[in-house]
């Protein structure tokens, strides 16, 4: 468990970081065509706009998920059995406890949101509440504890932040070039080089950058599992929580793609079987999750 943890927050931290230094080159070239010799302008650019979006992200992201996701507060009378585990679960990671809401669902599946342990929510569907034993629901529940208690939340609104930053830039950019707000004539062959550059990039900046998000978000599934596993001490109930859910082939209606990420397993029951589109999937392989689980 210690190994797997470890490893996924090395993984996680080389993705964000090559996050940054992608999206500071990119300023960078966008400030070097739009004004030859100062591409520092472009940096600031970038950062400026980085941080609106992050402040309106971290904020507002939860009230927005919940409301899109048709969640609903329940009371622990409606399920006693649910405020039971997340009481025992939130004392065990140490934190404050989670809201508790559901989405009227018969398909399997929950998520956490909130912008720190002192805001958080945790959501299952009811579907989710009806069909898990209480080992499996234990397993979910600390999955989702574990989202917050490692800040995953937090760190899927900053890459979600960082591709609509890169999506930004690369259409400036595009606009730029289109409107000729651009002088490289006196640059020689290191003008061009940029612009052909600059044009590459503004193509296939937004692919990069979802590439970057998806893959930081399978990275956090890794750990979330890894360190649900650690409190529970029991990774098999996750494990066998996890083969009824990717054995469900209901999709979940609320959700869609701007939110699928968030969820403990695709809700959209996508294909993802070849490398290739593992690529662009928000969840790694589920057999690969149980399998490191039933490893532990």
């Amino acid at each position: 468990m210690y190994e797997e943890i470890g490893k996924n927050k090395r993984n996680s931290f080389l993705l964000i970081a090559a996050f940054v230094v992608f999206i500071v080159f990119l300023g960078w070239i966008f400030g070097e065509i739009i004004y030859p010799g100062f591409g520092i302008a472009g940096l600031f650019i970038a950062f400026v706009i980085a941080i609106l979006f992050a402040f309106f992200g971290y904020y507002f992201s939860d009230k927005i998920v919940l409301s899109i996701s048709h969640a609903r507060e329940v009371k622990k009378e409606e399920y006693p059995y649910l405020f039971n585990l997340i009481d025992g679960i939130s004392m065990a990671a140490g934190l404050p406890k989670p809201k508790a809401y559901v989405i009227d669902d018969t398909a399997l599946n929950a998520f956490a949101t909130g912008r720190d342990p002192e805001h958080s929510v945790i959501v299952a569907t009811t579907g989710l509440l009806h069909k898990l034993n209480r080992e499996e629901l234990e397993g979910v529940i600390a999955h989702e504890m574990s989202h917050i208690k490692n800040y995953d939340i937090r760190m899927m609104t900053l890459a979600v932040v960082f591709v609509g930053v890169v999506a930004l830039l690369s259409d400036m950019m595009i606009r730029s070039m289109l409107w000729g707000r651009h002088d490289n004539r006196g640059r020689g062959g290191i003008g061009i080089i940029l612009l052909v550059v600059g044009i590459i990039l503004a193509i296939l900046a937004p692919l990069i950058a979802t590439l970057l998000k998806l893959a930081v978000s399978r990275e956090r599934e890794y750990l979330a599992d890894a360190s649900g596993a650690m409190l529970t001490r029991n990774p098999n109930g996750l494990a066998s929580a996890l083969e009824k859910i990717s054995g469900d082939k209901e999709p979940l209606e609320a959700a869609n793609k701007a939110t699928a990420h968030l969820y403990i397993s695709n809700p959209l029951k996508g294909s993802n079987k070849g490398w290739f589109d593992g690529m662009f999937s928000t969840h790694p392989p589920v057999e690969k999750r149980i399998a490191r689980l039933r490893e532990m």
